[in-house]
């Protein structure tokens, strides 16, 4: 199992990622939730842009991917599932919910710290909301959660398997909960329970302080509802809450070379985390 996985990761993960960002693309367009502020021509060519640097220079940073690691700590008995004797399919959902329960964890730092969220902000910097938002990270944030990844599938010595599915999953969660998407609000109640919903996660996008640090969540709705950092509503409505940050308005910051100095420009405080913010 563990040789078919790591022939076929790369397969595997790209058809994931281009049939989800697919059909999350038509879906938007059938029934779109908000007014495009700026044309899919003129934000799409960097969005996607740095998605392929990022893809590049991870292979290059850490060559060994994250499944191939995993495997690697299941050969040498690094981590506790590799320690403990659990049935595989435990092992599997187990590590599925812990590592997104990391990725939580990391989202809320990334918010706290402000050298940290001087990288993250070119994420919360788009000033549309769509499938493409999902995937747009600064190269340098990207290394850093790849970094984290390997130390959490370490600890925990998660599954290959389980490494996989969280992949695939936390990527088509992430496009799904950033599509353009008007779901009905009976569905949108219901999803909520159990995944991170468009409407639910938009609220994490708007310019105010107080909404920005909340709906940290990518996957699993539970975190933000446990940790008391869930807002149900942007206070603006979803049609006409501003999208973005206000310090990077200007068209021309939304091309892919001014993404990439972005860490590097303007001040940084006011939205980073503190406790106000979550209250």
């Amino acid at each position: 199992m563990d040789d078919f996985l790591l022939r076929h990761e790369t397969p595997l993960r790209l058809s994931a990622f281009l049939g989800v960002l697919a059909a999350v693309a038509l879906a938007e367009t059938l029934a779109p939730r908000r007014a495009r502020r700026l044309s899919r021509w003129r934000r799409w060519p960097s969005n996607i842009g740095i998605v392929v640097l990022n893809s590049l220079l991870g292979r290059l940073a850490l060559p060994m991917a994250p499944i191939a690691f995993a495997v690697l700590c299941a050969e040498r008995g690094w981590g506790v599932f590799n320690l403990i004797d659990l049935p595989p399919a435990v092992a599997v959902i187990a590590s599925v919910v812990l590592l997104d329960l990391f990725i939580y964890l990391q989202h809320v730092m990334v918010h706290a710290v402000p050298l940290l969220w001087r990288l993250h902000r070119v994420h919360h910097a788009d000033t549309d909301y769509d499938v493409t938002t999902g995937a747009r990270f600064h190269p340098l944030e990207i290394l850093l959660s790849l970094g984290l990844k390997m130390s959490w599938i370490a600890l925990l010595g998660a599954p290959p398997a389980a490494v996989l599915i969280f992949e695939v999953l936390l990527n088509a969660t992430a496009m799904f909960n950033h599509a353009n998407l008007r779901l009905p609000d009976n569905l949108d109640r219901k999803l909520r329970l159990l995944l991170v919903t468009p409407d639910m996660h938009r609220v994490h996008h708007s310019p105010h302080p107080h909404e920005t640090n909340s709906n940290f969540g990518f996957s699993l709705a539970w975190w933000d509802r446990l940790f008391g950092t869930y807002r149900a509503q942007p206070a603006d409505g979803h049609a006409a809450m501003t999208i973005g940050l206000g310090q990077f308005r200007d068209p021309a910051e939304q091309r892919l070379d001014r993404m990439l100095t972005q860490p590097w420009r303007g001040g940084a405080d006011t939205y980073v985390l503190n406790r106000r913010d979550a209250a």
